[in-house]
């Protein structure tokens, strides 16, 4: 197996946004801590460059779709496109919703409901959006975080608002439910890799893959868990707990999700108008890449064609003499006569 057939194990866009999110949450923890004295529009920095990223690429993206009609017809372009403009469509609410809380934190000239309605937006159109990606075989990850955490918006812009005083444990009540979710399908994984690595008749490959699976989900969800444990102690009773230190759980969980993009499916094929996943697009551009990263061999043989081995007989058998021929390919010769007994000499 070559480079080429393993770049597909990246998705570019997870990758970038949990990159992003994993240094604004490190900056905002020190911000708030007074660690920094950083503008918040300077700690929003990394926000407003995945937000760019987004903006550029649906741009050329559009611009590759409109003097190239000749792409439209290319497999499932046209559902490709149509799932990037829906993406479009939630990062610029998403957008509108950051630049109000950098302005409300910065001046404070605006309530928190204000600020939180372009996130319900959010919340309420994805649902619809993830019925629709179900009904075209799409990834719905941040649709699907929004509509159900849409009550929880709503509650903590009502706290922070002092419309309602209750405790922050009690605001977050619709996250821990999601959380607890969470915890019982982490404990799922966990189950069945143990029977999977006690089963016979399972093959390797399934024990590594729910073993991995069991490995990633605990440390996504356990230290989102210990963060939201660590964040209502906080707010409510200990003060002496730094943002930083509270932190810290959620990093860990976004460095899970940062390496698990390594191993998820690529994303759309349209931003920047690649019309191929991004690692593709790049071993393409690049040659020398391709070349020094071909490093993997594949050892089975081609010889579907050929008739089934005759008995075992004693009669002296004809085995095939492989060799390299560079790149890490395999060539097989023709078939020479191998007399039992010998001793192969091998060359210095």
């Amino acid at each position: 197996m070559c480079i080429a057939d393993r770049v597909n194990y990246l998705d570019e866009s997870k990758f970038v946004v949990y990159s992003c999110l994993l240094v604004f949450t490190i900056l905002f923890a020190l911000r708030l801590d007074g660690t920094l004295e950083w503008s918040y529009w300077a700690v929003f920095a990394p926000l407003w460059f995945w937000k760019l990223l987004v903006i550029a690429g649906a741009f050329v993206g559009s611009m590759v779709w409109w003097q190239h009609p000749q792409y439209r017809v290319e497999g499932e372009g046209y559902v490709h496109y149509k799932a990037m403009l829906i993406c479009l469509a939630l990062h610029l609410l998403l957008l509108m919703f950051e630049l109000l809380v950098c302005d409300k934190l910065e001046s404070g000239r605006h309530i928190w409901v204000l600020v939180f309605i372009p996130l319900i937006f959010i919340s309420i159109i994805s649902i619809a959006i993830c019925v629709w990606a179900v009904k075209h075989d799409r990834t719905f990850e941040f649709e699907l975080f929004s509509s159900v955490n849409v009550l929880q918006f709503i509650f903590l812009a009502l706290r922070l608002d002092t419309f309602i005083q209750w405790n922050w444990v009690v605001v977050f009540v619709p996250l821990w439910i999601v959380i607890c979710l969470a915890l019982i399908g982490v404990l799922y994984a966990i189950i069945f890799a143990g029977i999977l690595l006690r089963a016979a008749e399972v093959n390797p490959e399934q024990r590594r893959s729910s073993v991995h699976s069991a490995v990633c989900y605990s440390f996504l969800v356990i230290p989102a868990l210990v963060f939201l444990v660590l964040l209502v102690n906080k707010l409510d009773a200990d003060p002496g707990i730094s943002f930083i230190e509270c932190a810290l759980p959620l990093c860990i969980s976004l460095i899970t999700l940062i390496c698990m993009s390594f191993e998820a499916k690529g994303g759309n094929h349209w931003w920047f108008g690649l019309r191929k996943d991004f690692c593709q697009f790049l071993l393409g551009a690049c040659p020398l890449l391709q070349e020094y990263g071909n490093i993997s061999y594949s050892l089975h043989r081609e010889d579907r064609d050929e008739p089934e081995d005759p008995p075992v007989s004693s009669k002296p058998e004809k085995h095939r003499i492989y060799s390299h021929s560079g790149r890490g390919s395999l060539t097989c010769s023709e078939p020479k006569v191998v007399v039992p007994k010998l001793y192969i000499d091998v060359p210095d």
